[in-house]
């Protein structure tokens, strides 16, 4: 079982005790999540104390209505989309856009890691910077999009959960995101570099 599955089975554990009342589940629910959902809040904002309040509105939340709670299939998924609608809706107070229909509507940025990657000639390097500037050329829900898809291995179901798309928009918008970094990146050298980052189930659907 991968791992990603392995992690989401244990949150699916704690997540029923948490409904009966478990602070330590709850406690371990909110350590194995706090750090990469401070880092998807960042991708919306650097503002840390806006994300901060907002992650910390969320578990208050969570705990407050524990009673309450369903049972989602995936709790990433639930503690994402959760925290993704509280950013919006502080973010809107503070003026810092309107609405989140479009492309341009809302910020998203993340930089793309190559740390890990060994780099073997002045070629590479290039090719990755180039994939850089494409991907941050990309507007933000495209940037959204080949982020939890390609980085976050999300399925199209969960994106379009998280993203409040239908499933046929969710393949629209990524499709479009993929043909925009084709145009500014030749095929070759996207799979080439983005091979040693990706997953192969991710490689087979840019190319």
């Amino acid at each position: 079982m991968p791992f990603n599955q392995i992690h989401d089975k244990e949150a699916s554990m704690n997540w029923n005790a948490i409904k009966n009342g478990n602070w330590d589940a709850y406690s371990q629910l909110y350590n194995a999540h706090f750090k990469i959902l401070n880092n998807y809040g960042y991708k919306f904002t650097h503002d840390s104390s806006l994300i901060e309040d907002a992650v910390h509105d969320l578990f208050v939340n969570l705990w407050d209505k524990r009673t309450q709670l369903g049972n989602p299939v995936s709790v990433k998924n639930y503690l994402y989309k959760s925290l993704r609608n509280l950013l919006f809706r502080k973010m809107d107070k503070q003026q810092r856009f309107v609405n989140i229909d479009s492309d341009e509507s809302y910020p998203f940025n993340f930089e793309v890691s190559f740390d890990n990657v060994l780099i073997k000639d002045e070629s590479e390097r290039a090719v990755q910077a180039k994939i850089k500037e494409a991907i941050q050329s990309l507007p933000a829900r495209q940037q959204e999009i080949v982020y939890l898809r390609f980085y976050e291995g999300l399925s199209y179901e969960e994106i379009a959960d998280i993203m409040s798309l239908n499933i046929s928009s969710t393949y629209k918008l990524l499709y479009k995101a993929v043909g925009k970094l084709q145009e500014r990146i030749k095929l070759a050298d996207l799979l080439i570099i983005l091979s040693l980052v990706l997953s192969e189930k991710a490689i087979s659907e840019i190319n």
